[in-house]
């Protein structure tokens, strides 16, 4: 079989790599299709490399069929459409203990700290998986995982309907979180400072606005009837977007963070103070999330047509990342893997 390997040095690989049995309490799928993240793009750039052993399979935004089990696994069978939840945790640190598993502090982020899903086929342990619907096309569902991650923002941000939200960034992640938030009941704003990310925003519906433009903050408070956001989502992983994210709450607004900043950010906390304002962190997905995800993507509330910009066959996956590398009016770029009958 194939997989698609980082290799180091910004490269990615196809080669032929030997197929094994499922494990006991593992199954085997065969890899319909696997998106390409910017967790992923962090990871050609070299920016992972004291975390990800080299050469490495990514991938954790897949969907595909069962296509073989190993022993002791019941409740599935083959031919059976699932996604994964890619994460494996211990147990038994503090963070495991307290019921908040998904961010365990020996977490195995499976297609980062594991073997992930750009093969033809993977095996994984059983308890990863989680059942799609037969009716359920698998390229649409690759994008379960990233609508997971909107789900569980939302739900972090304690969103009540009718409330006004501000989501700062307008790549994949944003936009799925703005259209959680939307079915959730809020009113939702978008700021993005990419024209072509805006123009896909507004064609889903939202209202935009330009960051960058003369008077940006206000015109938020003016949209929210001259109070501010309730909760603002900060996607854009920069310094910009999270001062704009803080500047635009109302009193007692919430601050989710969303995008990852490996940099050290300044904060106002003097604003923090001032309006009582709360920050809360999101980080990866639980359970109840996915299976949340699941019933979105089926039913027709994330647009899956309009996110999906490219698919990449398996022998040219390197240009599947390039593509999403050049950020140019890109939104998911999917890789096939195999078969999606």
């Amino acid at each position: 079989m194939y997989a698609a390997k980082y290799v180091g040095r910004g490269a990615i690989a196809v080669v032929e790599v030997e197929a094994s049995p499922p494990a006991a309490a593992e199954v085997q799928i065969a890899v319909a299709y696997t998106g390409i993240c910017g967790t992923d793009l962090h990871v050609l750039h070299g920016a992972m490399d004291t975390r990800v052993s080299v050469p490495a399979i990514l991938g954790h935004e897949m969907s595909g069929r069962i296509a073989g089990l190993g022993a002791g696994v019941t409740g599935w069978a083959v031919g059976d459409p699932v996604t994964v939840m890619p994460l494996c945790w211990c147990g038994s640190c503090p963070a495991c203990q307290s019921g908040n598993s998904h961010i365990c502090q020996q977490l195995n982020f499976v297609g980062i700290d594991s073997p992930g899903a750009l093969q033809q086929r993977w095996n994984v342990p059983a308890a990863l998986l989680v059942r799609l619907p037969k009716t359920l096309p698998l390229a649409p569902a690759a994008l379960v995982e990233p609508t997971a991650v909107a789900v569980h923002d939302v739900r972090r941000a304690e969103l009540v309907p009718g409330e006004a939200a501000v989501v700062v960034g307008a790549g994949p992640i944003g936009l799925l979180i703005a259209c959680v938030a939307r079915i959730e009941g809020a009113r939702v704003l978008v700021t993005e400072i990419d024209w072509l990310r805006r123009e896909t925003a507004a064609r889903l519906g939202f209202d935009v606005l330009d960051p960058a433009a003369p008077g940006a903050v206000d015109q938020v408070d003016d949209w929210a009837a001259g109070a501010g956001a309730a909760v603002a989502f900060e996607v854009s992983s920069s310094q910009a977007g999270l001062d704009f994210a803080l500047r635009s709450l109302a009193v007692r607004g919430r601050l989710v963070v969303v995008g990852i900043h490996p940099p050290r950010r300044e904060i106002d906390l003097h604003r923090v103070f001032w309006r009582e304002l709360t920050l809360a962190g999101a980080r990866v997905y639980q359970r109840p999330d996915f299976e949340r995800a699941v019933e979105l993507v089926a039913g027709g509330g994330i647009p899956t047509e309009t996110l999906i910009s490219r698919i990449e066959p398996l022998d040219t996956a390197e240009a599947a990342f390039r593509c999403l590398e050049s950020g140019q009016g890109v939104m998911k770029v999917l890789v096939k893997c195999g078969s999606d009958g």
